[in-house]
Formats: C-alpha cells, structure tokens, sequence
C-alpha cells in the first residue's frame, strides 16, 4: 500500500455531471493528519506510519501518549493515533503533515469503518431466516428451529445463532474518487462507506488495480 490517510465519514450526498447524470457519492473530511511515527522493516520488521488525525484537550490523554506526540514535535494532543503500511517510508518525515491531495479524481480507494451497531438480534434479522407460519396455532415465528443432529448432543461450531449484529470492521474496495476539495479537506467516493456520521474511516490506496 503506497499511500493512505484518516478520516471522518460526513455524509452521504449526490453530485451531477455536465450531462446531468446523478452519482450517489459519500463526504469524508480526509485529513488533516500528522506523522507521529516512522517504523522501517530493519527495526520494527514491516515498513509503515503512524498517523494522528483530529484534536483533543490536553487532559484527555495519558502521560506517555503526551510524551510521545512531543518527541514527534506535536504540541496539539490528537484524536485517533493509526499505523498504515507503505512500501517506502523513507520518503515520509516525522510531524510532516498529510492533506486530501495526496489523492486525485479517479483513483480507487480501499475504504475501512466499523459498521453501524444493531444489537442483539434474532436469526430472521441477523441471518435472513424465512419464518414460521403467523396463525395463532402455530406456536413457531421467528424462532431458530432445529439445531440439526441429535446423536452428538450438541450444537456444532458454526452454527448460525441470535446474537450481536453490526459494529465489525469492515473494509470496502476499489471505490472510485469522484472530487477531492483541498481546501475543505474532503474527498468524496462513489457509493457508500462503513459506519455512521462521524465515525473514523482510514482512506488507502487500492490493493485491486484491475
């Protein structure tokens, strides 16, 4: 991954050629972000950067996360502290700063949230059961139904139960960049990204260059 950047999911919004055409684009506020730390492959074993993105006070955060951020010269505490592989990070500086044009109009991006949370949910949700018939004697809705085979008097690994849906990392490729804006740190993508409004996304350069 030759290059990357954090972000903030805005919104979802829609834009319009000059032929009118409609694309249905997400907002993310890209940046500004600072490098914090460098680790090379000959002392850490893989070549990346660490990134800080958004701001904080400074009782917010611990006395070694202060100490850190000042041995990089980063007087303002920051929000989200994130590594992200590249394949050169020589050519990277400490306390340099990285903004939305590192990206142009056209590239693909790989794109990384946490989904939106739904709670505990049951399998006609979580997994897409058919349900039981509704009459009043049925006795049998949304239920889970058979847990399969009775000789070995339990439930095997894998089987699809009620639980927690939502709230996993998920990562989205090869979106295409519609608009990058600079000057208002916003990049905006074809289609739609994980997570909710506000939420922390990391923005990379597409593993698929097809």
């Amino acid at each position: 991954m030759a290059k990357g950047i954090l972000g903030k999911k805005v919104g979802m919004t829609r834009i319009f050629d000059e032929n009118g055409v409609i694309t249905p684009v997400t907002a993310i506020e890209a940046g500004p972000c600072q490098i914090v730390q460098k680790k090379t492959r000959d002392r850490d074993g893989y070549d990346a950067i660490q990134l800080g993105f958004g701001t904080r006070s400074q009782a917010a955060i611990t006395k070694p996360v202060r100490g850190h951020l000042k041995k990089a010269g980063i007087e303002q505490p920051v929000r989200y502290l994130k590594e992200i592989r590249v394949d050169n990070p020589d050519q990277y500086n400490v306390g340099q700063t990285i903004k939305a044009d590192i990206f142009q109009e056209g590239e693909m991006v790989d794109v990384t949230g946490t989904t939106i949370g739904k709670g505990f949910t049951g399998v006609v949700k979580r997994w897409n059961f058919n349900r039981g018939p509704m009459s009043h004697g049925s006795m049998y809705h949304r239920r889970v139904g058979s847990l399969g085979a009775t000789d070995p008097q339990r439930v095997f690994k894998g089987r699809r139960m009620p639980g927690r849906m939502g709230a996993e990392r998920v990562t989205i490729q090869k979106l295409r960049i519609v608009k990058v804006d600079p000057e208002k740190n916003l990049i905006l993508v074809k289609g739609s990204v994980p997570g909710t409004r506000g939420s922390l996304l990391t923005i990379r350069e597409s593993v698929k260059k097809g």
